[in-house]
């Protein structure tokens, strides 16, 4: 869906951004992540056909950005991390506003609206004016201008910046929905817990190049390890499961963290464990979490 390639991005005393290479699935909800200041905004802009790199090519379902810009913006929603609305528009106005300004047809306006404020759950306020909306809402009409075009990926700038929690849950809910009906969608923060419920593939970004290989999956079973929450652990825990030769590779607690033997399953492993007379409260599959899959790549 989304191909960049060798991009270079010059500002008139920095480089922002030196050979940068990933690709984009369709159906992908991407974390881009990194140190404020890495190039993640940049990047955005220029997958968005808002900034002509210096070098390098981009790609967005099939279409080159510096050749084809205007039917770039036709095929994506980018919602930048600082946006603005019309105070005095109602809902309704600004999304008609927000087609007509991307292309929509005329005849086609009022089923676009509808099917956009209805994707944001903003279709019982569409006579309020969007002054009167909350930090929340107002992301949501944000959204849902960026969307009423029906475009087939969208790049979200800080979109949980100034969110309260259940704001933040609301986006959260939103983005699976959208990735749920096959929208390719790329989401930049520095603050991984904002990413962790909806983001499949991660990709990091340090001053201004790619770290850690590219693209790399989270939230994805470690087949190799398991977590068992014991219930009330003996004292010489560690030494009963060193002698039954299981390798302990973390444990805080009650929780430990085994790396399965060559050849052996976590079913296998459970069975072991409760004939030795060891109670286990819980057991299952250590997942990598976004967390995990950047402190792996970060420099040490």
């Amino acid at each position: 869906m989304i191909e960049v390639r060798g991009l270079v991005y010059d500002y008139p005393t920095l480089r922002a951004l030196h050979g940068v290479s990933l690709d984009i699935e369709v159906g992908t909800v991407l974390a881009l992540v990194g140190p404020n200041g890495a190039g993640k905004s940049t990047l955005m802009r220029c997958i968005a056909a808002m900034d002509t790199p210096t070098e390098g090519a981009v790609r967005v379902a099939g279409l080159d950005t510096q050749a084809d810009p205007r039917a770039v913006h036709a095929a994506i929603g980018y919602l930048p991390d600082f946006f603005g609305l019309y105070d005095e528009l109602s809902i309704r106005r600004s999304l008609i506003y927000a087609a007509r300004s991307r292309g929509v047809a005329q005849g086609a306006v009022d089923a676009a609206v509808a099917r956009a404020a209805a994707q944001v759950q903003l279709d019982d306020r569409m006579e309020q004016r969007a002054g009167e909306l909350s930090r929340g809402l107002r992301q949501r009409l944000a959204i849902a201008q960026t969307i009423v075009h029906q475009p087939r990926a969208l790049l979200l700038d800080e979109p949980a910046a100034g969110l309260d929690p259940e704001a933040r849950r609301s986006l959260s809910d939103l983005i699976l929905n959208l990735a749920g009906e096959g929208m390719t969608i790329v989401v930049s923060s520095h603050i991984l817990a904002e990413l962790e419920d909806y983001s499949s593939r991660m990709l990091m970004i340090r001053d201004g190049r790619v770290a850690g290989g590219g693209v790399v999956a989270a939230g994805v079973r470690d087949e190799a390890r398991v977590k068992a929450t014991f219930a009330d652990p003996p004292a010489d825990l560690a030494a009963q499961l060193a002698a039954m030769g299981v390798a302990v590779e973390r444990r805080d607690g009650d929780v430990v963290e085994i790396a399965l033997g060559a050849g052996e399953d976590d079913a296998a492993l459970l069975t072991r464990l409760v004939t030795a007379g060891l109670r286990i409260r819980a057991y299952q599959p250590v997942t990598r979490t976004l967390e995990d899959a950047y402190m792996a790549q970060a420099p040490r």
